[in-house]
């Protein structure tokens, strides 16, 4: 079901200033987009195949800001690149493994994704995520 790691989400309060250090490890942000249906705005530094998603709350209110309050700053979530994101969820539900999204949602970049919840993924939250080649 899994082909690879799409990207990993990074929460931050700022993407100018988180982009600082990934820059000076050698990354360069690819794109950046507002993704307003989750009250958020990426930016993507690809790294070989995969890619880091800085993720920066649009509202005070927004899933990132509550992350970032509850937890701080840091890896919001593992995404993993699906070939089809219905038969994924389809398939993981019949195993009986909780979803966040029982339906893929718009995300960033065009993709189409959908969350499993983090009580059943052992605490960290897991994106599905499926993009055009």
């Amino acid at each position: 079901m899994i082909k690879k790691i799409d990207h990993i989400g990074v929460a931050v309060k700022s993407i100018a200033e988180a982009a600082r250090l990934y820059e000076s490890l050698g990354l360069k942000i690819s794109e950046t987009e507002e993704v307003e249906s989750q009250k958020v705005r990426v930016a993507f530094l690809p790294t070989g195949d995969s890619e880091v998603e800085l993720l920066e709350s649009t509202d005070p209110e927004g899933p990132i800001a509550k992350f970032i309050a509850a937890r701080g700053e840091g890896i919001q979530h593992i995404a993993f690149r699906v070939d089809n994101i219905e038969t994924a969820l389809a398939t993981l539900k019949d195993a009986g493994i909780r979803l966040i999204d029982e339906k893929p949602r718009p995300g960033a970049g065009g993709a189409r994704i959908a969350f499993l919840h983090p009580k059943e993924t052992f605490g960290t939250l897991i994106e599905l995520c499926e993009r055009e080649e």
